[in-house]
C-alpha cells in the first residue's frame, strides 16, 4: 500500500500519512512526502495544504526505528524536503495546517512544527522522546525555543517527558484543540478560508517570516522595502495588489488571481 494518500478539492490538498501500525516514517516514506510537498508548492492552483494522519491513535511517532534496524541510515537520503518532505523544502510559501489526530512525538513533533498553524484531537499526545535513546531532536532543538517558552522548550528536550494538547495550547504551541471526531472538519473549515485569501500576500508573508528568523529587524525591513524578497516583489507588481485597493475602494469582496 502506498504511504501517502492525498485528497484534492480545489485549491486544497489534503496530504494524509498511513503507515499501520504507528504512521513511522522511513526513508522511502519521507522521500514520496518530499515529492507531495514539492508537487503542492509548484502548482499554480492549490493554495493550501492540511497534513495529517491515518488512523485516530497515530499522528506520527516520527523515525521508523525498525526500518532503522533494517539498514535504513540515520544520515540517509530523506529526499527533497527532508524528513517529512516538510522541514527543509525551499520556498514553499503557501500556508500548510497540521491536523494532530494522535500521538505526535519526535520527528513526528518536528512535522507538525514544520507547519503554520497546529489543530490537535483533545486525545492527542506529544513529546520528543529522543533523549531517552541517546539521540538528538536535531529539528526540534533549532525550532522549539523560538516557539515556545526557552525554559519550557529546554524541559521537554532534556527530559522527553509527554504532555498533552492543552498544555501545548497553554504555551502556544497549538492554535485550537478539538474532539476528534471534528478535527478534519475544522481543518478543512479553515483551509477552505484560507484558500480564499490573497495567495501572493501568503507568500510574501512566509518569506517575511523566514529572512526575519535570524536577521535583525532592519536588515529584513531593508530587504522588503528594496524588493528583493521574490515573493514581494511579485506581490508589489501584481494584479492582485491593485486588485484589493480597488475592491476597498469599491466596497466589495476582491477576486484574488495569484497574479
Amino acid at each position: 500500500m502506498e504511504p501517502i494518500k492525498t485528497r484534492r478539492e480545489g485549491g486544497i490538498l489534503e496530504v494524509t500519512l498511513d503507515r499501520p501500525k504507528a504512521n513511522a516514517i522511513d526513508l522511502v516514506t519521507s522521500r514520496i512526502m518530499g515529492e507531495v510537498f514539492t508537487d503542492f508548492r509548484d502548482d499554480p492552483d492549490l493554495r493550501v495544504a492540511i497534513i495529517t494522519g491515518g488512523g485516530d491513535k497515530f499522528f506520527c511517532p516520527g523515525w521508523d526505528l525498525k526500518a532503522a534496524a533494517e539498514g535504513d541510515a540515520v544520515d540517509g537520503d530523506y529526499g527533497v524536503g527532508g524528513f517529512g518532505g516538510l522541514q527543509e523544502l525551499p520556498g514553499l510559501n503557501k500556508p500548510v495546517i497540521a491536523a494532530v489526530n494522535g500521538i505526535c512525538c519526535g520527528g513526528g513533533l518536528e512535522l507538525a512544527l514544520s507547519a503554520d498553524m497546529i489543530l490537535a484531537a483533545d486525545h492527542a499526545t506529544f513529546a520528543l522522546p529522543e533523549i531517552r535513546s541517546g539521540t538528538v531532536a536535531d529539528a526540534a532543538s533549532v525550532k522549539l525555543p523560538k516557539r515556545i517558552p526557552y525554559h519550557i522548550a529546554m524541559e521537554l528536550l532534556l527530559t522527553g517527558r509527554w504532555f498533552d494538547a492543552e498544555e501545548g495550547k497553554g504555551w502556544g504551541l497549538i492554535n485550537e484543540i478539538m474532539p476528534g471526531a471534528a478535527l478534519m472538519d475544522r481543518a478543512w473549515e479553515l483551509a477552505r478560508l484560507l484558500a480564499s485569501g490573497p495567495p501572493l500576500v501568503y507568500g510574501a508573508i512566509k518569506e517575511i517570516v523566514r529572512d526575519a528568523e535570524d536577521a535583525k529587524f532592519q536588515d529584513t525591513m531593508n530587504r522588503i522595502t528594496r524588493r528583493q524578497l521574490r515573493s514581494v516583489d511579485t506581490l508589489y507588481a501584481s494584479e492582485d495588489q491593485l486588485e484589493g485597493a480597488r475592491a476597498f475602494a469599491e466596497k466589495r469582496d476582491p477576486v484574488w488571481k495569484g497574479k
